[in-house]
């Protein structure tokens, strides 16, 4: 038997939520479970954490993240939430755990939290375990929208549980998993509402000044007293929501649970359930299959995130005026604006990096083109991108506008008049490009070959499920480096 040290163990954990005190957390024990097995590692994320991965086996990643070996404390936050409109103050973390945090390889604080991890106080009756189609959905996700340039968590490590688990109406049992996930927070909207129903304002203010302390540390520079400090933070939470709802809607992603619950306080996108990504492209498109009104469709998601935000005000008219509250969500909807078209252009190879100061002031406007064209032509969001992508990939770019004819293989043909404008004005996009290499590299690095729509994951589960086969996970998450 080894008796090499497991270099997961020695990883240098820092207080932070712990140091802040018991009134924001509950000290919990991990589930014992029948066996542990892995099934996926992230050596990307080991090597941002500081390890190499070649240095850290199977073997040690199940004892730290399956059996919670030489770890303490366990800590179940606690938070409450609106969610779906009603506002719920029996959350908290039901069936998973902050397992530690640490400085990554950039000097970023990281939390891993886990998902599947066992009962708390706050499992409201639930098993609190995760199915393993569960836990590879959320694999999927991270590395999805990691790849499509969104804010996101990412899944480090995912261990089957050798658990039977029993789901709603489900006639048979399915697979119980673990997983731990790296994300710049686990603290919430909801975290801070929770403060407003117990009318606790210091310990809300103690909670702020830690974050801007770990996740926005250049506004304590300019910033001393409390109040403009607090507004300054509150701001910068805005645009930051903003871009990631921008960020969502330009890769086709539907969150489908956008309770302030599930607003991260760092603003990255996280803690995914019932997600989806775009079929064709609708506007109210739902993920949830419990989201009977659409509240939480597509298209609805950036005034969703607004409204979060200005939910978000009520705890801080504890410490601040409203005034200057309204004032920092005023921008919400022009910095949302920029960075959909940003993040839309790139997914057309005119990465807004590679453009001239003037940008395409003067050129047809690709973006509305687009989206005009993707209404009107019944085919896959995802496919579009990554049809254009191989296009240009195998034949370069077209000699002329008339040059470029309909690329998405096995399409009816699209309606001729939002073709004609979306060719040209793509086209003189292009154009605009100094170095065409650009266009190719961009297409390259903004779209994914095959997007994880709902088929796509059932697919890849179907040969877990069915005949434990994970090499279709593994071929689809090889298409994403």
């Amino acid at each position: 038997m080894s008796t090499r040290p497991n270099p997961l163990l020695g990883l240098p954990f820092e207080g932070g939520l712990e140091d802040l005190g018991p009134e924001y957390w509950d000290v919990v024990e991990a589930a014992t479970f029948p066996l542990t097995r892995l099934r996926f590692r992230n050596d990307p994320l080991l090597h941002q954490l500081g390890l190499d991965p070649a240095s850290v086996s199977d073997d040690d990643i199940e004892a730290a993240y399956g059996r919670f070996e030489g770890r303490a404390p366990l800590l179940a936050l606690r938070y409450h939430g609106h969610q779906f409109g009603t506002y719920n103050p029996l959350l908290g973390d039901g069936r998973g755990f902050l397992y530690g945090q640490l400085r990554d390889r950039h000097g970023q604080l990281q939390d891993l939290g886990t998902k599947g991890s066992g009962t708390t106080p706050w499992s409201r009756g639930g098993d609190g375990r995760l199915t393993l189609k569960g836990g590879v959905r959320e694999v999927i996700a991270g590395e999805a929208l990691q790849r499509l340039g969104v804010g996101t968590s990412r899944t480090l490590t995912l261990i089957e549980t050798g658990e039977d688990l029993w789901r709603g109406d489900e006639p048979s049992p399915t697979r119980g998993s673990v997983m731990v996930r790296v994300a710049r927070t686990h603290l919430r909207f909801g975290t801070c509402e929770r403060l407003l129903f117990r009318r606790q304002p210091a310990q809300l203010e103690r909670l702020l000044r830690h974050v801007v302390a770990v996740h926005y540390p250049h506004l304590a520079v300019n910033h001393n007293n409390a109040e403009p400090l607090l507004v300054a933070f509150y701001g910068e939470l805005v645009q930051r929501v903003a871009r990631l709802a921008a960020e969502w809607m330009a890769a086709g992603f539907t969150h489908g649970v956008l309770n302030t619950d599930n607003m991260s306080l760092a603003g990255e996108s996280f803690d995914y359930g019932p997600f989806a990504f775009l079929e064709t492209w609708d506007p109210a498109f739902t993920a949830a299959y419990f989201d009977h009104d659409g509240l939480y469709a597509y298209g609805r998601q950036p005034l969703v995130c607004e409204q979060n935000l200005r939910l978000l005000q009520e705890p801080l008219a504890m410490l601040l005026p409203r005034a200057p509250l309204e004032a920092a969500l005023e921008p919400f909807g022009a910095v949302y604006d920029a960075h959909y078209r940003r993040c839309l252009l790139r997914r057309l190879g005119i990465d807004a990096a590679s453009l001239p100061a003037g940008g395409l002031a003067d050129l047809p406007d690709p973006v509305p083109a687009t989206l005009r064209l993707l209404a009107g032509w019944p085919v896959a969001y995802g496919a579009f991108f990554a049809a254009l992508a191989g296009r240009v990939r195998m034949g370069g770019l077209p000699a002329t506008a008339e040059d470029l004819e309909p690329f998405v293989a096995g399409a009816p043909a699209p309606p001729r008049a939002e073709w004609l404008a979306w060719r040209d004005s793509w086209w003189h996009g292009c154009q605009a490009v100094a170095d065409p290499a650009a266009i190719a590299a961009a297409l390259q690095r903004w779209n994914l070959p095959e997007t994880p729509v709902r088929a796509v994951i059932e697919r890849i589960w179907a040969a877990i499920d069915e005949r434990d086969d994970w090499t279709p996970l593994q071929q689809w998450l090889a298409q994403t480096l």
